[in-house]
């Protein structure tokens, strides 16, 4: 039964038959408390992460500010808080970066060369957004490489072709020189530089490898040569210390036949094998017996006298057979 003194307000809302729904009006109520709540944290949360930016390790931060860049000073490795909406920041590598470049180039000579180049450098940590406002991150393409092939191009062009093989520190370094002129105005710090490789055309390689092979051949032709030479020197000082020992060999010989008349007597004893010849006979010219076939090296009177002695033992010999045949008695 309806209750008269309960009065249905139109604001209530009722379910499909017909009966009013119960705690709507509250939850409207809650709904609109809530929901500022919710919207105000989150923008709330959208301008905290647009105030914080981080700049990683090795690099530095240009800060933006509407397009316009501060050039006054650069942000360090870590966490930095921003204008939200207003700042944006640009990180910028400063570790050291290697770049490979070649460049063809004509020696002094006129001759075609291909050096490749490889350059370590790093951007200047303090000038990093002086270095994006003129050249963007772009900046290796836009003034590195062309400041490599251009150096490399000029220093060549001062040596002929030997010499940049010869001198290859030499061309390295006015190279590395001219480079960091040239980078250095971008505030562009250049760490090392290095030729990997020198390549010359096919027919210079040909000639050169003639070259080396001539000097190569003229080398061990000359080294044959002084080792014949020395080898000829060798037996020519062997040759005279061996005539020289055979001279002061018969000096002493002579001297001692001057000293001692005996002593050619004992030179024949230790000389003679034993075996008597088929004939003897004859004096020397010193009044002694000739002992045949032996041969006693002197010098000077004693050469004569031994050369003698040997002509008379060869004309003995050879008169063997007559004085046989004529002589009965002759000893046997």
């Amino acid at each position: 039964m309806k209750n008269p003194f309960k009065r249905d307000y139109p604001y209530k809302r009722r379910t499909p038959e017909g009966e009013p729904l119960e705690g709507s009006g509250s939850s409207r109520s809650a709904l609109k408390f809530i929901a500022p709540i919710v919207i105000g944290i989150i923008i709330v949360s959208i301008i905290a992460v647009s105030s914080v930016r981080t700049v990683d390790a090795g690099h530095r931060g240009v800060l933006v500010q509407f397009g316009n860049i501060d050039t006054d000073t650069s942000l360090d490795e870590g966490l930095h808080f921003v204008v939200p909406f207003r700042d944006s920041v640009v990180q910028m590598e400063v570790r050291t970066q290697k770049i490979v470049e070649s460049a063809t180039s004509a020696s002094k000579d006129l001759q075609d060369v291909s050096t490749q180049v490889a350059l370590n450098y790093h951007v200047n940590p303090d000038r990093a957004q002086i270095l994006y406002q003129q050249l963007g991150p772009d900046y290796a393409n836009r003034v590195i490489v062309p400041a490599i092939q251009e150096s490399v191009k000029q220093v060549t062009a001062r040596f002929n072709a030997e010499e940049l093989i010869t001198k290859r520190e030499t061309v390295k370094n006015q190279i590395e020189e001219q480079i960091t002129s040239r980078l250095g105005a971008y505030n562009i710090v250049v760490d090392a530089l290095s030729i990997t490789e020198f390549q010359f055309s096919p027919q210079f390689t040909a000639a050169v490898e003639a070259k080396v092979e001539a000097q190569q051949n003229e080398a061990q032709a000359i080294g044959e040569q002084k080792a014949n030479i020395a080898r000829a020197e060798g037996i020519k000082q062997s040759n005279v210390l061996q005539a020289e020992g055979e001279a002061q060999a018969i000096t002493i010989i002579d001297e001692q036949l001057k000293n001692n008349p005996t002593y050619l007597d004992w030179l024949k004893a230790t000389k003679w094998d034993g075996k008597l010849p088929l004939v003897t006979g004859g004096t020397g010219n010193d009044g002694q017996g000739v002992t045949p076939f032996i041969e006693i090296p002197t010098g000077g009177e004693g050469a004569d006298e031994q050369q003698s002695t040997q002509s008379a033992n060869s004309t003995s010999r050879s008169t063997a057979p007559n004085l046989t045949a004529g002589n009965p008695t002759a000893s046997q």
